[in-house]
């Protein structure tokens, strides 16, 4: 008499900052578990990250519909929540670890999914090593996601490009209101970015630019330092060349000697300095240093959350890392991430590659130096080779009464099976 092998479970969890299609690499990951029963169990998804698997907060899937799972392809933010939470190492928490693998055991978990960036990336590696020397038999696959772009070895983050096409556009938009005004009101605008070390986000602003002159005419990176006097000099130069100027600051500029120009002093879950403020601070220095009429605006969660003008090429890569890093779990791989690998710049072209978590956490890839200006105000043509195609593309949601239509979860959580509380430091 044989006795069939009870089929291990999966779990998937949402990290970090969201995205505009984080829930794109969901939905791949989930579709593509559906369409292998016969290597799956069930597939929950962890309430608010690792904090739910460690609250033992397990969202089960299987409850869900087909189409409702098809809809987080189109559905920003984080559909299961996400959360800022540094685990650290087996040694430095080791109850933290000693939890999660009591809740795996609890709830035949045999793979997990954890979608983030570099800090994610290094839980994953973490609880992948953890997993081996405690003999269990876990198989942890890292997915890929941060608007920052800061992800080393793929050639891309997904949500970075959706990021990228939002503030190219709203910065053409807002430049061609400011040239329309600018003889007798305003004459500087500037859009505040994201970006805390690499500045990615800012310099996709320069997409907006069609030819010489076009707006924007200042770009200010994480990677340069903020010289007062010479950006006051180019904000003349540029309201006398062409008649207003246009501006994109990364939240992450420092001044001369490496401290963040907008730091509040305060820290975030990760140890991170909260950052914000940029803006205001350069359009005291105008108002000061120039006199001219000032406006400002600071994207802030509106550049990660717009998936109504999200790049085609992101979702596409979103959904895709999430497929294949089942795929790559169903196959016997352990300790790796998908990632995105450029094969053409024109027409672009692009495959699904992997590395090992190792070589991605914790290390943030900055913007190159040969992809900024001479000046330190713009970006080279390879930088716009290199970000012109991530934006490429169109994927509206479906639309009812004029809004998006967007999904909602009815988040029906497995029964709990630990029978004690765990307190979280």
């Amino acid at each position: 008499m044989t006795t069939e092998v009870k089929k291990r479970n999966v779990l998937y969890a949402q990290s970090g900052g969201v995205t505009a299609v984080i829930n794109a690499s969901a939905c791949g990951v989930i579709e593509t578990a559906r369409k292998h029963k016969e290597a799956f169990g069930k597939i929950f998804a962890g309430e608010n990250g690792i904090l739910g698997v460690l609250n033992e907060r397990l969202i089960d899937t299987s409850f869900e519909p087909t189409d409702v799972i098809a809809g987080l392809r189109h559905t920003p933010a984080g559909a299961f929540g996400s959360c800022r939470f540094k685990m650290g190492s087996p040694i430095e928490k080791p109850a933290l670890y000693q939890r999660l693998l009591e809740v795996f055991k609890a709830h035949n978990i045999g793979y997990f999914f954890y979608n983030g960036g570099g800090d994610s990336q290094d839980t994953t590696n973490q609880l992948a090593k953890y997993c081996e020397q405690n003999n269990f038999p876990l198989t942890c696959i890292g997915i890929p996601k941060t608007i920052d772009n800061d992800l080393p070895i793929t050639d891309s983050c997904p949500g970075f490009g959706s990021v990228a096409k939002y503030v190219a556009t709203s910065i053409m938009e807002t430049s061609l209101d400011v040239a329309s005004m600018a003889k007798t009101s305003t004459k500087v605008f500037i859009l505040e970015v994201m970006g805390r070390h690499a500045g990615w986000i800012a310099a996709s602003g320069a997409l907006a630019a069609r030819k010489a002159g076009d707006p924007p005419h200042i770009i200010l990176f994480p990677e340069r330092p903020f010289l007062k006097s010479e950006f006051t000099r180019r904000v003349k130069e540029c309201v006398d060349l062409y008649g207003f100027c246009s501006i994109v600051v990364s939240e992450g500029i420092r001044n001369e000697k490496g401290n963040f120009v907008s730091e509040q002093g305060i820290k975030d879950a990760f140890g991170h300095a909260q950052l914000g403020g940029v803006a205001p601070y350069m359009a005291e220095i105008i108002r000061s240093e120039t006199g001219f009429k000032y406006h400002w605006a600071v994207a802030d969660y509106l550049q990660r959350s717009a998936r109504h003008i999200a790049s085609r090429t992101d979702v596409e890569h979103a959904y895709e890392v999430g497929a294949a890093a089942v795929s790559y779990a169903k196959s016997g791989k352990n300790a790796v991430m998908p990632i995105i690998v450029r094969t053409q710049d024109y027409p672009y072209r692009w495959t699904i590659g992997e590395t090992d978590l190792s070589k991605v956490a914790n290390v943030e890839k900055t913007l190159p130096t040969d992809y900024i200006s001479h000046d330190g105000f713009g970006v080279t043509e390879d930088c716009i080779q290199y970000l012109r195609p991530l934006i490429s593309g169109e994927d509206y949601p479906p639309y009812v009464d004029g809004v998006p239509n967007y999904v909602s979860l009815k988040k029906q959580f497995a029964p709990r099976k630990l029978t004690d509380d765990f307190a979280i430091d």
